[in-house]
Parts: C-alpha cells; sequence; structure tokens
C-alpha cells in the first residue's frame, strides 16, 4: 500500500469510513470540542485533495495495466463490475469504483434495466454452494466452516455495492439507484432481491450514529434551503416567500444529515408553537391565527415530515427524528405545555372507496361536502364521517397487525396516542383526495411514550382520548 493511500484510509476512518466505506464507530463530540466551521472545511478540502490525487494514480496504474495487456477500456458495465469486485489493488481499484458509478450514471432507462436484471441473475447467490456449506457445517459445526457458510449466503452484489462506495459521492448514487429500481419493482418483482441488498447495506450506512440533527433557518447553505423546497411532500412550499414564513417567528424546521450526503438532508419536520392545539392546517402554515401574546404559546406542534429520499424507503428515521426534536424544542422553549402533530390521513379515503357498497356511502359525494360547506356541513354528515375515520385509524390493520393508515402507523408506533380529529381540516386538493379534509393530532405524552410503545406492539393495543373513544361506541 502506498503512503498516499494510507493517509486516505486513516482520513476515510475520521470521516467513519473504512477501505471499503464501511461506516465505523465515531464519537459525538461537544460543540466547544467541535474545529471551527472553517477547519473542518479545509480538512474536507484536503482529504478531496489528496482522494483526488490517489485516483489519478490509480488510473494510471489501470491504463499501465491495460496496455501490458494489449486491452481497450471496457465498455461493457457488467465487465468493469466483475472486475471490481475481484480487484485487490486499492489505488486501481478506486479508480476502477469511479469508472463503474460514472458508466453506470450514463445508463438510460432501457440498460439500466438491464443492469439491474444482472445484478439479480449473475451477481446472485449460488444455492447449492450455499447448501453444501451448511452441510458441512451441520456434520462438523467449526467457526471455519461457520465463517465459510457466512461467506456465501451474502450475495456477490453485496460485496459489489460495498467496493462502489469507495468513489467519491458513491453513496449518493446507490441510494438513487435504489429509487429507481424500486420504481421498476411492480413489473420486475423478480428484483427485489437487489432492492432487499441495498437496503440492508443502508440500515448500516445510515444508522442513528451517523446522523446530524440541525435546526434549518434563514441563514442556511441556498443548496439545503433549496432543497427543502423541493423535498416537502406533505404542505407544498409555494416559493421562497412561503420558505421563509416556514423558518421565523413561531416556525422552524430541523433535518437529519448524514456525512456522506452533507448538504442533501434524509428528513426534516417542520414544527409550529402554537397557543392550543390547532384544528386545522391552513391557519397554521398562513399565520392567521397566532396570539397576541408569547406566554400564550403553549403547543408544539409537528406538522409536516418528509422523508427526502424514495431510495431509502423503509430505513426508519422520522421515529429518531421526532424523539430528538421534542427534546431539542423543549431545551429552546420550556414552557410549552405538550406536543403534537397535526397530521393528514393519507389512506382514509382509498379504504372508503373499499366500503361504499356496505356504507351505503358516496366518496366523491363526500369531498364536495367538505370543499362547499366546510365546516358549515350538517353536524350529522361531520360525525358519521368522523366516526368512519376513528374506526379506520383504530381498528383497521395490515398484515403484521398495525395500523392501516402510514402516517397513524408511523406515529402510533412511535408511542404517541390518537388524540383527535378534524373535519374540514385540510380543504387543499391534495387533502380533500386522500381524507375528505379530515386531519388528526397525534399525542406525544413524554411520560406515556413507552408504555403506548410497548402496548401497541405487544397487544395491538392502540392509546386513544375520550374524544376520539366516543367516535367508537
Amino acid at each position: 500500500m502506498t503512503h498516499q493511500m494510507r493517509l486516505v484510509n486513516e482520513s476515510l476512518k475520521g470521516f467513519g469510513y473504512s477501505g471499503q466505506s464501511a461506516p465505523l464507530v465515531t464519537l459525538k463530540m461537544s460543540a466547544d470540542a467541535q474545529p471551527p466551521i472553517d477547519a473542518k472545511r479545509k480538512s474536507a478540502t484536503g482529504l478531496a485533495g489528496l482522494l483526488g490525487s490517489v485516483i489519478n494514480a490509480g488510473k494510471d496504474i489501470l491504463a499501465r495495466r491495460r496496455q501490458a495487456a494489449a486491452e481497450a477500456a471496457s465498455g461493457d458495465l457488467l465487465a468493469k463490475c466483475r472486475q471490481l469486485l475481484h480487484h485487490r489493488g486499492e489505488a486501481s481499484g478506486l479508480a476502477l469504483a469511479c469508472e463503474v458509478i460514472a458508466d453506470y450514471q450514463a445508463l438510460d432507462e432501457t440498460n439500466q434495466l438491464l443492469f439491474f436484471e444482472s445484478l439479480a441473475r449473475d451477481f446472485a447467490v449460488v444455492a447449492a454452494d450455499i447448501i453444501n456449506a451448511a452441510e458441512r457445517y451441520k456434520h462438523q459445526p467449526s467457526p471455519a466452516h461457520l465463517s465459510a457458510l457466512t461467506k456465501l449466503v451474502e450475495a456477490p452484489r453485496v460485496r459489489l455495492f460495498r467496493r462502489m462506495n469507495m468513489a467519491p459521492g458513491a453513496t449518493a448514487v446507490l441510494v438513487e439507484m435504489r429509487g429507481s429500481l424500486l420504481k421498476w419493482l411492480p413489473e420486475h418483482p423478480d428484483l427485489e432481491p437487489v432492492g432487499s441488498d441495498l437496503k440492508h447495506l443502508f440500515v448500516s450506512w445510515f444508522n442513528r450514529g451517523f446522523l446530524e440533527l440541525r435546526l434549518i433557518d434563514w441563514n442556511s447553505p441556498a443548496a439545503v434551503l433549496e432543497r427543502i423546497i423541493q423535498y416537502e411532500s406533505v404542505h407544498e412550499i409555494q416559493g421562497w416567500s412561503d420558505l421563509r414564513s416556514r423558518l421565523r417567528e413561531n416556525r422552524m424546521c430541523f433535518a437529519f444529515f448524514h456525512p456522506a450526503l452533507p448538504d442533501d438532508p434524509l428528513v426534516f419536520v417542520e414544527v409550529a408553537l402554537t397557543a392550543g392545539i390547532p384544528k386545522a392546517i391552513a391557519p397554521l402554515i398562513e399565520k392567521t391565527d397566532e396570539p397576541a401574546k408569547e406566554s400564550d404559546l403553549d403547543t408544539v406542534v409537528f406538522y409536516s415530515i418528509s422523508n427526502c429520499h424514495p431510495g431509502l424507503a423503509g430505513v426508519s428515521f422520522g421515529n429518531f427524528l421526532i424523539k430528538q426534536v421534542v427534546e431539542e424544542v423543549g431545551k429552546r422553549h420550556p414552557k410549552t405545555k405538550r406536543y403534537v402533530t397535526l397530521s393528514p390521513i393519507p389512506g382514509f379515503c382509498q379504504w372508503l372507496d373499499k366500503q361504499q357498497d356496505q356504507l351505503d356511502l358516496d366518496v366523491h359525494e363526500l369531498r364536495s361536502t367538505a370543499r362547499v360547506e366546510g365546516v358549515d356541513a350538517p353536524q350529522a354528515k361531520q360525525e358519521e364521517t368522523l366516526a368512519l375515520c376513528a374506526r379506520y385509524l383504530v381498528n383497521e390493520r395490515g398484515a403484521t397487525n398495525q395500523a392501516l393508515d402510514p402516517v397513524a402507523r408511523f406515529h402510533l408506533g412511535n408511542g404517541a396516542s390518537l388524540h383527535a380529529i378534524h373535519w374540514a381540516a385540510d380543504l387543499s386538493e391534495k387533502g380533500l383526495h386522500q381524507s375528505a379534509g379530515l386531519m388528526v393530532n397525534y399525542l406525544y405524552d413524554l411520560a406515556s411514550i413507552e408504555e403506548n410503545h410497548d402496548a401497541y406492539f405487544d397487544q395491538g393495543e392502540v392509546a386513544i382520548s375520550r374524544h376520539v373513544a366516543k367516535w367508537l361506541k
């Protein structure tokens, strides 16, 4: 190993990566103990320059080897993947990983699908080898046989992904790769093992120990603010002025970041300080119902949580985010009394559609009533709909006996209780389409979160308020 390569490896370890980009354990430093931002930037810049010189050296090594073997640089991405899988040289391996990443990014959709199919077919485990190794371990359960079996049950493509991740910027590309692959799954279910292998790696690479919580404000880098606008998936941000309104006065935004995607948030939550528990989203976003005195602000409201990368679907960040933001906001605003959400119910109308015949209910008419009459709709219609929604949120379960609604499943799984359901709370087109305008408050009572969490997963019990309970009678 060259002196330069040793330096790069040690530097990478300092940033949480080994020679194969597998994250290492990092210690959390206090703010006072951390180097100044300028020093961090200089360190990162120096590392980038050093890494660049090693890549250039690796390219020279690859070129000389190809020239000696009378080979042209292969235009075949799969051939390069096989070379990378068995490559031993570190500098040349780094250069080869860069070539593989660049070639993948150049693929059009058709060739991308062909590449995914090859990963599923040609870089999979060999069943016969696993069975033989298992038989050897069964007859002689030695550490050597166990080690051999363990290596065989890991698909070669997993090792390929680790080696691809040596290239600068490769983590973001691999996340995007899984996002693209997930789009193909409905028509090509045979690709599912490839997505599962990437998810397995991401669960390790993006574990909580590597995530950094940041407060997003108007002074955050422009690239970060642009992505907040782009990624907001619950209540669309209508340009820069709308974003600025959501980041000042009694509004905050917190996001998780990862060292491999330094200015690209993984998930973020928008927070409002209010007087009492809000019943509708428009006054919260438009700030039309603000208290006259700051001392009246007694409630912390999580009104939008957005996951930013489809390729990280199934890798849980939001539960850690909510709990850490509760702690952070509590430090900044110790006089607040409660933590609640104002949440959408994205699966409600879809569920109602399937129940129309037995309920004698017209979902289109229900949406129209909410849109036209709002809070002045007939009381009987409001009560009937609220009761149906309570039944949907509390009693309707998926295959794992968890709430059918994805947002309910998230918050109830975090230990929140179902506190209140509101009619005509979101009259946007999206809100009417998803839930006929209904929204819900989930309450995070710090004294009962863990108890609620255990009861939900162990007994399937949903913690509900008396307000919700009356709709279930």
